[in-house]
């Protein structure tokens, strides 16, 4: 539930002229004040032409990484609040795709594609019986 919870918090900041840091800081702190750690190695990011594509829209917030890209009208992005419920530390497994917590507690990934538009963004990857 607060991986989803995270995931709202987040959109609420996916505003033209914000930054993407302001969708990271949204996401760390409602999971944080909620007892969970964020995942730092995986990231959300751009969608376009390809899959994956930059802007980088991570879960957390690094004043050392500055403010990110200023968001745009048009600019479709994956939000993919990842949360776990120890520590933030993860291990990809030999098999390279399959990845777990380091001290094996329960983690959730939850993950929407939304548009950034003039107004509100819209999520393009809920149907409305989802909300």
């Amino acid at each position: 539930m607060v991986t989803r919870e995270c995931f709202f918090e987040g959109i609420k900041q996916a505003k033209v002229g914000n930054h993407v840091c302001d969708i990271s800081k949204a996401i760390q702190e409602h999971a944080e004040k909620n007892g969970y750690s964020v995942v730092r190695e995986l990231v959300g990011h751009g969608i376009g032409r390809n899959m994956h594509e930059d802007p980088e829209v991570p879960n957390y917030y690094e004043r050392r990484y500055g403010r990110g890209m200023r968001l745009e009208s048009g600019m479709t992005l994956a939000i993919e609040p990842m949360i776990n419920l120890g520590s933030r530390e993860i291990v990809t497994l030999r098999d390279g795709w399959t990845v777990e917590t380091k001290d094996k507690k329960p983690s959730a990934h939850y993950e929407n594609t939304i548009a950034i538009t003039d107004g509100e963004p819209e999520i393009l990857t809920m149907s409305e019986e989802q909300f």
